[in-house]
């Protein structure tokens, strides 16, 4: 009886084929110009040959698995998480919040709102804006704070 292993993927690194004709075992693949090779080897040498070929297939399943996860988790999600579906109602809201918070800096004393902005928008640091005003830090995280709970008082923020 003649047996082969036609359920296994092939890698195409690896394009031999299996098989057991009647209680000898055989090798076939496909040499340099395409012409099919069939090599009878023995018992040992085909159990090699099988356990590698498991073994590929138990490798290629698990990059695969590796490839569809990481897509999930890294193109997928990343995906999702820097461009959410954003409903008319969620825009409307948070451009009128965008609105309420440019009043409420508007209406802090020059000081506190040039800090403020320099800090949050400028990306600049407390010692920073403190060389360029030529003031201590101290002051500057002062003014800071002190704006930061004027705009938690305008939003009703505790």
């Amino acid at each position: 009886m003649d047996e082969k292993h036609p359920n296994r993927k092939k890698d195409k690194h690896n394009p031999y084929t299996l098989m057991i004709v009647e209680g000898r075992y055989h090798l076939s693949f496909k040499d340099g110009r395409g012409k099919l090779q069939t090599l009878e080897i023995d018992k040992i040498l085909y159990d090699l040959f099988n356990l590698f070929e498991l073994e590929d297939i138990s490798y290629l399943n698990k990059v695969s698995r590796h490839i569809e996860h990481s897509e999930l988790t890294e193109a997928t999600l990343n995906e999702r998480a820097f461009y959410k579906q954003t409903n008319l109602d969620e825009m409307v809201l948070r451009n009128m919040e965008c609105e309420l918070l440019h009043k409420a800096i508007s209406k802090l004393p020059e000081v506190q709102k040039r800090r403020l902005l320099l800090y949050f928008f400028g990306d600049m640091t407390y010692e920073q804006i403190a060389k360029m005003e030529g003031c201590t830090k101290r002051a500057v995280k002062f003014s800071v704070d002190i704006a930061i709970e004027k705009l938690k008082k305008n939003f009703n923020i505790f």
